[in-house]
């Protein structure tokens, strides 16, 4: 497999750090001195627990056998957990798995919340990404991309896009191709993306941007019609279905994923120690092998390579949001 660091993905660097490194110094040689607790801001069994549960044993191993001890801090869309992580001691004994959502989208949503990631945290490695693709019910005769783009624009404000709720990254992702495209389909939110598929299998919805294990199976079925993967390159598994880019859409990429942070003054030393064992176990061949099976794509990256991918990501969708008028305060 490729590095991570050549991959499209991270073509976009930053000129400035989104906040300074803690300015005191730290040997780490003794890190750590006592057990890691990685908080998941979600409650058990959901796909960031999983890779949580994937990846702490292999950083452990990492850690010269020093427990890291998975914890679940879910409720109030991760902020509960967010907030435990930020007002714990910046010693890198408490650390926090972030996705998308929490990490950049919530920043545009809920900009009066007590925790401000780029404030808060500092990016240790990227472990995963996740991407994703755009469907159609079989009511919808596109098959590809440029015609369902062109379906879009003689129908303004008469195609549909499912959602799992108002600033879920289905509807952000939506509103997205929208301003990408100059069309108007109309975003119908839902309890949860997995309650789309009926409607999209019924007919009663028309599209839905979605990750690609979820919607795989629908796919492989006949069930719905993949139309583009919005990653930079195809997925294995979904092989046969093209990029948007391929198909003519500049640049287009919607990618969930999953890193870790840690508090903002935790020293670099204790930053690189930690950074150094989540790409150990992400390089492991057993911790990579699981992560594929969610659906993953090991990434694995150094702390300036995924700080550099987070702030292209947040120059990507905080507009987004902010044009969509989404607020969840």
């Amino acid at each position: 497999m490729r590095a991570f660091a050549r991959r499209p993905l991270l073509a976009a660097a930053v000129a400035a750090p989104l906040y300074p490194q803690a300015a005191r110094s730290q040997d780490a040689s003794d890190f750590p001195r006592q057990p890691v607790r990685l908080i998941v801001p979600f409650a058990p069994g959901g796909a960031t627990d999983i890779v949580a549960r994937i990846l702490a044993p292999g950083m452990q191993q990492a850690l010269g056998g020093r427990p890291v001890v998975v914890e679940n801090r879910g409720g109030a869309a991760g902020l509960i957990g967010a907030e435990a992580v930020a007002a714990a001691p910046p010693d890198g004994h408490t650390i926090i798995i972030l996705t998308i959502t929490n990490s950049v989208l919530m920043v545009g949503l809920q900009p009066n919340a007590r925790v401000d990631p780029r404030r808060d945290f500092q990016p240790v490695s990227l472990v995963a990404t996740l991407p994703m693709v755009l469907t159609v019910g079989k009511h919808v005769p596109a098959q590809n991309l440029q015609e369902l783009i062109a379906l879009m624009r003689t129908r303004p404000g008469r195609m549909t896009y499912g959602s799992a709720g108002p600033g879920s990254i289905n509807h952000l992702g939506g509103h997205l191709l929208n301003q990408r495209t100059g069309t108007q389909a109309v975003h119908v939110p839902y309890r949860g993306s997995g309650l789309v598929f009926a409607d999209m299998i019924a007919g009663n919805v028309d599209m839905l941007i979605e990750g690609i294990p979820s919607q795989a199976p629908y796919v492989r079925n006949a069930q719905l019609r993949a139309i583009a993967v919005l990653a930079p390159e195809r997925s294995p598994l979904l092989p046969e279905v093209p990029t948007a880019i391929e198909q003519g859409l500049s640049g287009f990429q919607i990618i969930n994923f999953m890193g870790i942070y840690a508090p903002a003054a935790t020293p670099p030393a204790v930053i690189a120690r930690l950074e150094q064992a989540v790409r150990a176990a992400v390089r492991d061949e057993a911790v990579a092998r699981r992560l594929r099976e969610t659906g993953s794509e090991p990434a694995g990256t150094t702390a300036a390579e995924f700080r550099a991918f987070w702030q292209a990501q947040l120059d990507l969708w905080l507009p987004v949001v902010e044009a969509s008028g989404v607020r969840l305060d």
